[in-house]
């Protein structure tokens, strides 16, 4: 006698919404009846998404971190999916390049400045004889 292979499909369970009491499944964001949220819709990690994020790592500096709190990295830096953990870390990375950028370039033009304004100085010291 063979063994008998029984099929089952796992389809999602059946729940009930907390708000008004109909049945919805365990797959869904909001319930379909009334709307309330029922689950954390996943966080997106498409191209168009990954570059806008990381566009925004790198001119965040550059906007002296005002908009700070419209950075959605540390979102995707805590989330438990690791694609868009990943997305975070590689953001986080390139704000604190970004930084380091800006602070080298600052430092850097506002040295050159101060040795332009210095030579300056000097040639019209020594134009006039003193």
């Amino acid at each position: 006698m063979e063994p008998t292979t029984t099929l089952t499909t796992s389809a999602p369970t059946p729940l009930i919404c907390p708000y008004c009491h109909q049945p919805v499944l365990s797959t869904y964001y909001f319930c379909p009846n009334c709307g309330t949220k029922l689950d954390v819709a996943p966080l997106s990690t498409s191209p168009a998404t990954q570059a806008w994020i990381y566009a925004f790592a790198i001119i965040l500096p550059f906007l002296l971190y005002i908009p700070i709190t419209k950075w959605p990295a540390w979102k995707y830096y805590k989330s438990e999916d690791p694609k868009a953990k990943q997305i975070g870390m590689i953001a986080l990375a390139l704000i604190v390049l970004s930084t380091v950028v800006i602070i080298y370039v600052s430092i850097v033009g506002t040295q050159a400045l101060i040795q332009s304004q210095l030579q300056a100085i000097n040639a019209d010291m020594s134009a006039t004889g003193m």
